[in-house]
Order: C-alpha cells, then structure tokens, then sequence
C-alpha cells in the first residue's frame, strides 16, 4: 500500500471546496488568470540599484513556486514548468508590445476581475475559499486546474 502524498492531502481538501460545477468552471478560467495577472504585477516591478530588469521577481516567484510543485509531484512539476515558460514568454511579449504602465493595468484589471469572479463562484458554491483556511491553498489551486486537465487527458499526476 502507497502512502498518500500531500499534494494529494492538499487536493482532496480543495476539491471539497470546490464540488459546484459552475464554481469549477469559473476556477479553471479564473485561477490562471489569477496566477498570470500576479507574474504580470511581479513583472512590473523594478530591480533596486539597476535601471530596470523587468521580469526578475516574477521569474525568482516562479521559481520557488514551481520548486513547490515539482517536490510534491514531479508530474506536475513539469506541467507547471511549461505554463510559467509559457505565461512568462506571454508576459515578456505584452511587456514589450504594451510597456510597463499598460503592463501594470493590463494585470490589475485581469487579478481584480478575476478574483470577483472566484468569490462570485464560492457564494454560488456556499462554501469558504480554501486559501482562508490555509495560504498554501494559494499555490494548490494552479495545480488543481492542471490535474484536472491532466485527468481529462487520462495523465496521472
């Protein structure tokens, strides 16, 4: 008999909070838009003592999340890895083709919308956000929506 992992802990407790299907749905577009409106504001912010080095918190802050991932599931932790590169390249473009200010707003819009539509979900669900339980939650929600994915693709994780 296996035991069981944390990330496994961590989802079973997730999806608890999370059985509407509606609230679900809203979830899986909500929670990577949320994730990629906080690379974005991390984006934005300039490295002290150097004239501008955009994208160093952001890529520090992925780093150490996707560290998070890879040790409670090197499955996912690939899975996460591909959708940093690929919100950072999105990020990196946009930063390049918008500039900095329009970046930051791009990214406020995005998070506060995005976060209206979760608490929008949990009062259609009835239940509490995991994440006011626990900020680890704030890290379980990504890779709940890539499991999902992965299920649906018939990957384990």
């Amino acid at each position: 008999m296996s035991e069981e992992r944390a990330i496994d802990r961590w989802f079973a407790h997730y999806s608890g909070d999370h059985r509407n299907t509606t609230n679900q749905r809203i979830h899986v577009v909500a929670v990577p838009a949320i994730l990629w409106s906080v690379v974005a504001l991390l984006w934005c912010i300039p490295v002290v003592g150097t004239l501008f080095q955009p994208g160093l918190w952001a890529a520090l802050a992925m780093f150490f999340a996707w560290s998070f991932y890879f040790r409670n599931s090197r499955k996912l932790g690939y899975g996460m890895l591909a959708v940093f590169v690929l919100m950072a390249w999105a990020t990196r473009w946009l930063h390049l083709t918008l500039g900095t200010t329009q970046l930051l707003y791009l990214a406020i819009g995005v998070f506060v919308v995005a976060w209206i539509a979760q608490f929008v979900g949990h009062k259609i669900e009835g239940r509490k956000p995991s994440f006011l339980t626990d900020l680890t939650y704030l890290l379980i929600g990504p890779a709940w929506v890539l499991a999902k994915l992965y299920r649906k693709l018939g990957w384990s994780y």
